[in-house]
């Protein structure tokens, strides 16, 4: 089966610092994974590599088989890939039900304007965000903003998903709201989660890869992650020296 996404090898070096050391990932169609580790890990600059953010000193990304390792951003947003944000990155004038509209129609091209309301208001509605869809975003609490951004990501349909750190800055409420909406995506779309909050990411994920100093040490089912060893001494490194 052809991997929906995947990396081979993939390197990047800044200064005498590589944070990206021959990562080899594969997304499934479908997949439900989630990639965890220490903060430095990687797991952001691995997320922009993916989305054609930053471009790699070595390896390749395939989306589909198709090589997109020189491709950028919006190519590959047009092939199928969209993401998330560490920081919400929104235009503050403008209107959660603007803001969605603008990029369901930039990824579908041309679509009927009712079309386009129903799958607005679907999206907004999915995320408890009908009450502020005409509130420019500016005027929104920041979990508010970071659920706008989340319904922006899926807008249109994508293929693959990534989002980074979704969770962050979520009140308890918004993190229910986050998880009902992720446990309902469709398997058309594959999914990797970047996330620090462990119990979003095991009630989420089938599978864990587990990043370290720029390099993927752990890879396979939740329960297997969760008693790897390599896996515990990451964590009880990070935290003996907190």
């Amino acid at each position: 089966m052809t991997a929906a996404l995947e990396t081979q090898g993939l390197g990047l070096d800044f200064g005498g610092v590589r944070a990206a050391d021959g990562v080899s990932l594969s997304l499934a169609p479908g997949a439900r994974a989630a990639l965890i580790g220490p903060n430095g890990a990687g797991k952001t600059t691995l997320v922009n590599l993916l989305s054609g953010a930053l471009r790699p000193a070595r390896g390749r990304i395939l989306m589909g088989g198709r090589d997109v390792t020189r491709a950028g951003p919006a190519a590959r947003a047009q092939a199928g890939l969209s993401r998330s944000f560490q920081v919400a990155q929104l235009f503050p004038t403008l209107t959660p039900a603007e803001s969605v509209a603008l990029a369901i129609r930039a990824r579908r091209g041309w679509q009927d304007a009712a079309a386009r309301a129903a799958e607005t208001e679907a999206l907004l509605g999915q995320f408890a965000l009908t009450e502020v869809a005409d509130r420019p975003a500016g005027q929104l609490g920041y979990g508010q903003q970071r659920l706008v951004e989340l319904a922006i990501a899926l807008a249109g349909g994508p293929s693959v998903l990534l989002l980074d750190e979704p969770a962050a800055g979520l009140a308890e409420a918004e993190r229910h709201a986050l998880r009902a909406t992720l446990a309902a995506l469709p398997r058309s779309v594959s999914v990797l989660l970047v996330e620090h909050d462990m119990d979003l990411v095991f009630a989420f994920a089938e599978r864990i890869a587990v990043m370290a100093a720029g390099r993927i040490i752990a890879d396979g089912p939740p329960a297997a992650i969760a008693a790897d060893p390599a896996v515990r001494a990451v964590y009880l490194g990070e935290a003996a020296d907190a």
